[in-house]
């Protein structure tokens, strides 16, 4: 268990310099997404102004042979602000800004993906049917030791069943931590949701939405970052493993609530319908852009246990927690609303995720999907 003694010092130690007046200066961080596709990496600038909004914020550069990004003969990628959100831990005007990474030659970063995302949410066809999202994503507390947060150093805590939406200190662990970490997303402005104890011990969820477009990864990339840099003051470590415990234990996912206009519509189960079709016909596809190693992470999650569906097979139904789509009761009632499809991981990627959805229930083409250099084979064919 982190010890909590030496926090409560570096913070009484650390609150007397954040109270000091900033003399008309700013810091704003930029916040941006490493080689690895899934770890965040910041630094912070200067400024003399307050800026209004990320486009006041200058481009700027880093070390990219450091982040696996770049070559050190030829390390410096570009950064360019795309979403600016408030200082949960600076305050005052101080800013976080997310952004996007450019290569020398100013093409996009192999892993920018929020550039492929956003060339799709900004097609006509596509705006014009308003895509709302809103993301589950579960996560792992950990020691620095890489065990559990909370559990016990030797063997293993009761089986599972007391733990979700649990209370008590014997079912939850790191509620603190979560508390901080949701006023620190309301404050930055980040759309949280919601949160919840989940079904492994030391496992939380927290749910971001509902977004529409390229807004839902620029939203659950800030709520991820502000996490880790939450727990970071805790010295707890954030895991999004998705399967972090092997054996008896319910992995880690990041389920994604999606609908269009016309399904939020009177009897837009038709349409909810139309797309789990959709859905069938590029399930490979689809389990392919859901984590970042194109589906080998998924694999130890999605085994049609822990209220998995099976990787190889696609599955719908309404209220059911074991198919690759789920269709909510309420909806299934009303006959209109959204579809859960509960197939990525918690490491996924939200701009390919949200990408995906878009290409197969609205534009039907996955033809110019991007495929990084590093990508594990080609993309999936169709599903027969």
């Amino acid at each position: 268990m982190a010890d909590m003694t030496t926090y409560s010092f570096k913070s009484s130690q650390v609150s007397h310099y954040m109270a000091l007046p900033q003399d008309g200066k700013v810091q704003v961080m930029y916040v941006w997404i490493d080689g690895s596709g899934e770890t965040m990496r910041a630094k912070t600038k200067t400024m003399d102004f307050v800026p209004k909004s990320f486009e006041d914020c200058p481009e700027w550069t880093y070390d990219g042979s450091s982040t696996d990004q770049a070559e050190g003969s030829n390390s410096d990628l570009y950064l360019q602000p795309k979403a600016m959100f408030k200082d949960p831990f600076r305050l005052g005007d101080n800013k976080i800004v997310l952004c996007d990474i450019y290569k020398y030659n100013r093409k996009p970063e192999d892993k920018n993906f929020r550039y492929y995302c956003n060339q799709v949410m900004s097609k006509p066809e596509v705006a014009s049917t308003h895509p709302w999202f809103g993301i589950e994503q579960e996560y792992t507390f950990l020691s620095p030791d890489g065990h559990p947060f909370g559990w016990p150093k030797l063997g293993y805590p009761g089986p599972q069943g007391p733990y979700y939406c649990g209370v008590g200190a014997d079912k939850v662990h790191g509620r603190a931590i979560v508390e901080a970490h949701y006023r620190a997303c309301l404050y930055a402005g980040v759309k949280i949701a919601g949160t919840n104890a989940e079904v492994m011990p030391a496992q939380w969820e927290f749910q971001v939405g509902p977004c529409e477009g390229i807004e839902m990864g620029d939203h659950l990339w800030m709520a991820r970052f502000l996490l880790h840099r939450v727990a970071e003051d805790f010295g707890v470590v954030v895991s999004l493993d998705p399967k972090p415990m092997a054996g008896d234990w319910n992995g880690a996912g990041a389920h994604c609530n999606f609908s269009t206009q016309a399904m939020r519509d009177e009897n837009g189960i038709v349409d909810i319908k139309e797309a789990v079709k959709k859905f069938a016909k590029r399930h490979d596809k689809h389990i392919f852009a859901y984590d970042p190693n194109q589906g080998k992470d998924n694999a130890r999650r999605l085994t049609g246990l822990h209220e998995t569906s099976s990787l190889g097979d696609f599955s719908s139904g309404v209220a059911n927690r074991g198919a690759s789509i789920r269709i909510p009761r309420h909806c299934g009632e009303d006959r209109k609303g959204y579809m859960e499809d509960r197939r990525p991981a918690s490491n996924c990627d939200p701009y390919r995720v949200t990408e995906a959805i878009v290409r197969s229930v609205i534009l039907d083409d996955w033809s110019d999907f991007f495929v990084h250099a590093d990508a594990i084979g080609p993309l999936p064919e169709d599903n027969e």
